[in-house]
């Protein structure tokens, strides 16, 4: 059986013969190619620019290709894959539909390039564009370096990180749900706002108002940095973490601390909350918690005043045993 493919925009013809276990037969820029038992054509070494030069392409491989200035290259695509590939056009990946990129880099001119898509796998690669992944489904990230985390991560549901930067920008993952993190660096703005089904593991975080409004959230191995913590939280859970920044953690409800430390710079914390908390060392000051129970080391100050909020009854104790109000 012969299946002719007429490929307009390297102006190539694959000519596949199907014979026993078939052959891949290449002639110009582009061929068909084996890949999970299924055929895929396979472009490499070319360029494309303007707006959809790849549009409905389905079942398609990319590799060291350059999208050059234009829009929507890879628009409503499905089975795609992207290796050794760079994108300098605006939203190459929108209503895509399974799709791999690896070892990839995209541009400052390569914004808002992954929205309304789902099933991707990203592996190795560079990112110096804004506003990078919107209302998708199913994300895995591996080994990923973001430089302008600009509004990424934004409206997304099933994401999965091994190994993230990201760098500049203002609030990364708002509005998301059912995300699991393994290693990541940032320094971004107000990440992880109005976030939920978050699990976290091995994170430096350095910003205020991280982890506003959000719900179900556990934290392990990781360092917080930044005032405002948590505020206004439901079910947020700290285990083994590391807390700097004046204000951490007020208005939180049923709140979890487990085996925890602060810096020095942590006052006015819990106001509020309610909570249960294990502190290792010394809280520099806590300010009018509203029920649950504290355990730490030692305590700088703690202020209970006319302001504290019904039912007024957190019990704050010394890890001796001893009330903090017993001399």
């Amino acid at each position: 059986m012969e299946n002719i493919m007429e490929d307009s925009e390297s102006f190539a013809i694959c000519r596949q013969v199907h014979c026993g276990n078939c052959c891949n037969h290449v002639i110009g820029l582009s061929e068909n190619k084996n890949i999970n038992n299924f055929y895929m054509k396979v472009i490499r070494n070319s360029e494309f620019g303007g707006e959809r030069p790849l549009f409905e392409s389905h079942n398609l491989r990319l590799e060291n290709v350059i999208i050059r200035a234009g829009e929507s290259a890879i628009k409503e695509c499905s089975n795609i894959e992207a290796v050794d590939c760079r994108f300098e056009g605006n939203y190459p990946f929108w209503h895509v539909h399974g799709f791999k990129i690896e070892r990839c880099y995209f541009d400052v001119g390569g914004r808002s390039a992954l929205w309304y898509s789902d099933h991707l796998q990203m592996k190795d690669t560079v990112i110096d564009a804004p506003k990078m992944f919107r209302e998708m489904n199913e994300i895995d990230i591996e080994n990923v370096t973001m430089n302008d985390a600009d509004e990424v991560f934004w409206r997304c549901n099933g994401i999965r990180v091994k190994n993230l930067k990201l760098h500049g920008g203002t609030y990364p993952f708002m509005f998301s749900n059912d995300i699991y993190v393994d290693g990541l660096e940032s320094d971004s703005k107000y990440v992880f706002q109005y976030v939920k089904n978050v699990e976290i593991h091995n994170a430096r975080i350095t910003t205020k108002d991280a982890f506003w409004e959000v719900e179900n959230v556990t934290i392990y191995d990781s360092e917080l940095n930044g005032e405002y913590l948590g505020w206004h939280s439901k079910n947020l859970r700290l285990v083994n973490c590391h807390i700097t920044g004046e204000q951490p953690l007020c208005y939180a409800h049923d709140l979890v601390l487990e085996n925890c430390t602060f810096g020095p710079d942590c006052d006015r914390a819990f106001e509020y909350s309610t909570l249960q908390a294990d502190i290792r060392g010394a809280i520099t000051n806590i300010k009018n918690p509203t029920s649950g129970r504290i355990v730490a080391d030692e305590y700088g100050s703690i202020t209970i005043d006319e302001n504290i909020k019904a039912p007024a009854d957190c019990e704050i104790r010394l890890r001796d045993e001893r009330t903090c109000f017993t001399d």
